[in-house]
């Protein structure tokens, strides 16, 4: 594909862009990132390595965070479209590439939707009955609470991004608000006498392990990835060539600093053979506070604004999740049926109903026959390796596509896409694997490899079929 035919395709893309509302700005996307990038449970993950977690905090910022948010500004100024890493890899990669980390990136959000019901339905129950949590025990519970939340997150995406941003941005504070409850718990319940091992400057060679590579992968693209994803809206969004770039250098470093501090506070107060990694947070909150007389109101209250946020944040990934067919459907990858607008809301309603059933099947099927923790672990996991498949395509669109793109890339953003490209290799590599104890770590690792590989030839299957019906400009 030329850049003559980049340009074609950049223009013919903010045409159809053109019936969508702009509703995003400079604060929603800052807020957008916040919300999304900073996911509760990952300061769970990361203090199971103890005091040695500041120093892969750094390392994963350096050789992941950075890179993505490098490759992101570059393609967001250049091209600006609904659809972003789909649009993208279409013009750098081809149609195929396209077509299969669009299929890829919407697995993983169907399924990381799938883990937010289950991290609402325990942080509810940390809600309902205090620091133990027991509700989330009981067999029928999690599956409901789970599917309402799913239920009310469609409603509010038909109603579109004038409604939802709200959702979203009600989310984002409420998360910082949280946050800054998690980095100051420690130092309160240590002024209150309890024993509280604190001491954030402490860092600690870390040991090199495949459980310690194994968390590192997730604290870098598990727990630092989500910029591109914001620009999945990029047609939705006001002045998205200056806006997206801005927002990231907004986020970086205020999301840096609550992913260390958060993860010290984890460490202070939990011991690390009890950390929740579904609910982190309400737990050490519940710590922390626990005994105090104003813990019957601080904790309940602190444990509702984690809601918001995960409620915020499953808006945001299901109205991304739901452009992905939308825009598939615009190159007749799939049927038409996918590009209907609501005549009121000009929202793709029939592909909201469509995730929205989806989404709710696997999210009962993920929960069957297991216990929450190993439920969570398997749908987070399967999740990460969609994820990453997405960002092997977009690190390798400066290292392999710049002939295509209408500015070539940089040396520098070439060799930081190479160092994204190989800790996104790692982690897809590792992740097959568990970091709790499962029944049996082989019959956990074959259920993802299935997944994994039963999904893309799903998707294989489905370009083939609707390929030679396709309009649209070939490779």
């Amino acid at each position: 594909m030329s850049s003559q035919t980049a340009v074609e395709r950049t223009a013919q893309v903010e045409a159809r862009s053109a019936g969508l509302r702009k509703e995003l700005g400079l604060v929603d996307l800052v807020l957008m990132q916040i919300l999304y990038v900073v996911g509760s449970s990952w300061v769970g993950t990361a203090a199971k390595l103890g005091t040695s977690h500041t120093v892969f905090w750094l390392l994963a910022i350096a050789s992941f965070y950075l890179p993505q948010a490098a490759v992101v500004i570059f393609l967001s100024r250049m091209m600006p479209l609904e659809g972003g890493v789909y649009q993208w890899t279409t013009i750098a990669l081809g149609k195929f590439a396209g077509f299969m980390v669009a299929w890829n990136l919407w697995a993983y959000a169907v399924l990381i939707i799938a883990t937010f019901g289950v991290t609402i339905a325990t942080n509810a129950s940390y809600l309902l009955t205090g620091g133990t949590a027991s509700l989330s025990q009981v067999w029928w519970y999690t599956p409901i609470v789970s599917v309402a939340a799913l239920l009310f997150v469609t409603g509010i995406s038909v109603l579109g991004l004038h409604t939802g941003r709200w959702v979203q941005d009600v989310g984002g504070i409420a998360h910082v608000l949280t946050f800054a409850a998690l980095l100051i718990v420690p130092l309160i319940a240590f002024r209150h006498g309890k024993p509280v091992s604190y001491h954030p400057l402490d860092v600690t060679a870390p040991a090199v392990t495949p459980f310690s590579l194994n968390i590192f992968g997730k604290m870098a693209l598990g727990a630092l990835s989500g910029f591109e994803y914001v620009a999945i809206m990029a047609g939705e969004a006001r002045s998205p060539e200056r806006t997206i770039g801005r927002s990231v250098r907004i986020a970086a470093p205020v999301i840096a600093l609550m992913f260390i501090l958060g993860t010290n506070s984890v460490i202070a107060l939990v011991p690390l053979d009890r950390i929740d990694l579904v609910s982190p947070i309400p737990q050490t909150l519940s710590i922390g506070f626990a005994g105090m007389g104003i813990a019957r109101l601080i904790v309940p209250a602190l444990i509702l604004l984690l809601l918001l946020r995960q409620v915020g944040v499953m808006t945001m990934v299901f109205n991304g999740n739901t452009r992905l067919p939308l825009v598939a459907g615009w190159d007749n990858l799939l049927p038409a049926w996918f590009t209907r607008l609501h005549p009121r809301f000009r929202t793709p309603v029939n592909s909201i109903l469509f995730v929205s059933a989806i989404t709710i099947a696997l999210t009962l099927a993920g929960q069957a026959g297991v216990g929450v923790q190993e439920a969570f672990q398997l749908l987070e996991n399967a999740a990460g390796i969609f994820y990453a498949l997405t960002f092997l395509a977009l690190f390798a669109i400066p290292i392999f596509g710049a002939a295509n793109l209408a500015r070539r890339p940089s040396r520098f953003l070439r060799i930081a896409a190479m160092c994204g490209f190989a800790v996104t290799l790692l982690y897809s590599t590792l992740s097959v694997f568990p970091i709790i104890d499962v029944a049996s770590w082989q019959i956990f690792a074959a259920k993802i490899i299935v997944v994994i590989l039963g999904a893309n030839l799903l998707g294989i299957a489905i370009y083939a079929m609707r390929r030679p019906s396709s309009k649209v400009a070939n490779d």
